[in-house]
């Protein structure tokens, strides 16, 4: 199994932020967390190096507290790419496979691309692969020039590119596999003879080519995948592109989306065929979605959502943590929260499930079995059950079990005053 190293020590100054440029999210993962989980889904990677620096505590608690097969190495002083890979160097001293290099602010990067790259390193038994895309502008990128052979002769920033060089449009990516034995002495012999006074990664070509070792570039398929996080203009800008993507893969799988334009899905979310996505709806999390469910317009779930197959969740409906089975209706003005929902159940307007006590802050669970009809502007107070058949009346706060097939109100009675306006009226 490969090993990977993520660069993520950067302060990414032009976030204009206080928390570190890989923990920014997009939807509710990290630009970290998406890196790990495309490294950890090509299944040839058993362990993560995460470089840090800037809020080195923030992103190490991160880590920790979400990946198991993951560590992190801190890097103070930050003097370049190259110096951070070194900081891994006791760490791996005896290691003799591969090693992946990427950065942690790239969260479009995917598995299967990561593990073409890989095959394409052992296809051509390489010991330096590099990662390239080819732009129509490459402006700002350094440029990927090749020998006569199609081996990877150099990388050129554009600040040192001749005209002919510059005309390049194959661009380094950013990412790098490497046979760990050959090169990690690469790490230790790096110069700073460079504008910046840095040890930078792209060096290694150089080294690696002057030690006759195999270098090569490998072409990215979908320039997107290395679309890098600089600004929260960018950040917007990787969201637009992630839910594109994602909303494209349910279309072709049956999932009808009726606006693509204002309708928001995270990836981590499943959805089954026949399902109808209405306009508005922002759908963020791990969610699992049947089939022949309509959801929206204007429907928020945040997260921890189930519905079994057709289910409705309509207009200004929210829901997180539940799980809400076949053939209930929630349609309008509705919160969901903390619940488990039975089949065939419909819960009216304006209902809530009031889950959390906000003196001792916690949260408890809703139980709706089989068959309940909820009345609108009913409030049910959890820890509560409102069991199979059972009726709540319109307007009523629940604070207790309600039965089987029993009604629950709890609002007064009504009372007429008659001729009351006129009366006043004549004062």
């Amino acid at each position: 199994m490969a090993k990977s190293i993520i660069l993520a020590a950067g302060k990414g100054t032009r976030m204009k932020s206080e928390t570190p440029k890989v923990l920014h999210e997009i939807y509710s993962k990290t630009l970290l967390g998406y890196v790990i989980d495309a490294v950890n889904g090509t299944e040839l990677v058993d362990e993560n190096y995460v470089i840090v620096g800037h809020q080195a505590e923030l992103v190490e608690d991160y880590v920790k507290t979400n990946y198991t097969n993951s560590k992190t190495v801190l890097q103070s002083p930050q003097l370049g790419t190259g110096h951070a890979v070194s900081m891994v160097l006791p760490y791996l001293n005896d290691y003799k496979g591969e090693v992946i290099i990427l950065c942690g602010d790239t969260p479009l990067i995917t598995s299967e691309t990561l593990k073409t790259f890989i095959k394409a390193h052992r296809d051509m038994n390489s010991d330096i692969t590099v990662m390239s895309a080819v732009f129509d502008n490459p402006t700002n990128y350094g440029r990927i020039i090749r020998n006569a052979d199609g081996s990877l002769n150099s990388i050129v920033e554009e600040k040192d590119a001749t005209p002919e060089q510059k005309a390049v449009k194959e661009i380094n990516a950013g990412i790098y596999c490497l046979n760990w034995e050959k090169i990690k002495d690469a790490f230790s012999q790096l110069k700073t003879n460079n504008a910046q006074g840095e040890y930078y990664l792209t060096d290694i070509i150089e080294w690696g080519n002057k030690n006759r070792l195999k270098v090569n570039a490998h072409i990215l398929a979908n320039n997107t995948e290395i679309y890098g996080i600089n600004s929260k203009l960018n950040l917007a800008e990787a969201t637009r592109i992630m839910t594109k993507r994602t909303l494209e893969h349910f279309m072709t799988e049956g999932v009808t989306i009726v606006d693509p334009n204002t309708t928001w899905i995270d990836p981590q979310t499943e959805i089954g065929k026949d399902t109808v996505i209405l306009p508005s709806t922002y759908i963020e999390g791990k969610n699992k979605i049947g089939s022949h469910c309509k959801v929206g317009p204007f429907s928020h779930l945040r997260g921890g959502v189930t519905l079994d197959d057709y289910v409705k969740i309509g207009n200004f409906v929210e829901v997180k943590k539940a799980h809400i089975k076949s053939h209930t209706n929630a349609c309008h003005l509705t919160y969901i929260g903390d619940s488990e929902v039975g089949a065939n159940v419909n819960i009216g307007a304006g209902t809530i499930t009031a889950n959390y006590d906000p003196l001792s802050k916690v949260k408890s669970k809703t139980v709706i079995e089989d068959n309940v009809k909820i009345g609108s502007n009913s409030v049910l107070v959890a820890p509560v059950t409102i069991e199979e058949g059972a009726n709540v009346g319109a307007l009523s706060v629940i604070t207790k079990n309600v039965k089987k097939w029993s009604l629950a109100i709890t609002r007064a009675p009504m009372r007429v005053f008659e001729d009351w306006v006129t009366k006043r009226l004549n004062k």
